[in-house]
């Protein structure tokens, strides 16, 4: 199985990547979105460590159990050949209705199928109110004419 667009990549197909990415993890198909993942896939996600794609599956289950009206921006830092550089921010809120924006990193290694094989993210939450939020489509991907990151200041 191949997963377009593959290594080495340009700045364009980097972007592609990207927001491929970002339409899956705000789709919130834990099942769907851990076929974007070699077999045996390596992740450091804060301070858990997650090998392979049912493991995947399963920390993607709990993650969006948890954080729920996920909504997600991505964009593109740096790349090189078959290796992706990613700055984000996403907003959710708990069960008791806090809202929180996460802000974060994450270092992408692709094997030759375009299959991400690492990926490492460090990750920061900040409790905001509801009223600051800026991310308010509708579950799923982005709308092409909602601001990006550096658009909205963050």
């Amino acid at each position: 199985m191949t997963r377009p667009p593959l290594p080495p990549f340009s700045e364009e197909t980097a972007i592609i990547k990207i927001r491929a990415a970002e339409d899956g993890w705000n789709n919130q198909d834990p099942a769907k979105v851990a076929l974007a993942y070699s077999e045996d896939s390596v992740w450091r996600n804060r301070a858990e460590f997650v090998t392979g794609r049912a493991e995947i599956e399963a920390f993607l289950t709990r993650k969006w159990e948890r954080e729920l009206d996920y909504r997600l921006i991505k964009e593109l830092w740096a790349f090189t050949d078959n290796k992706i550089a990613v700055r984000f921010a996403y907003e959710y809120h708990d069960d008791s209705g806090n809202w929180f924006r996460a802000y974060g990193n994450e270092n992408w290694e692709f094997d030759e199928e375009g299959l991400m094989k690492r990926r490492y993210a460090s990750i920061n939450d900040l409790p905001i109110a509801e009223t600051d939020r800026k991310y308010h489509w509708p579950q799923g991907r982005r709308p092409d004419d909602h601001p990006g990151l550096s658009e909205l200041g963050l």
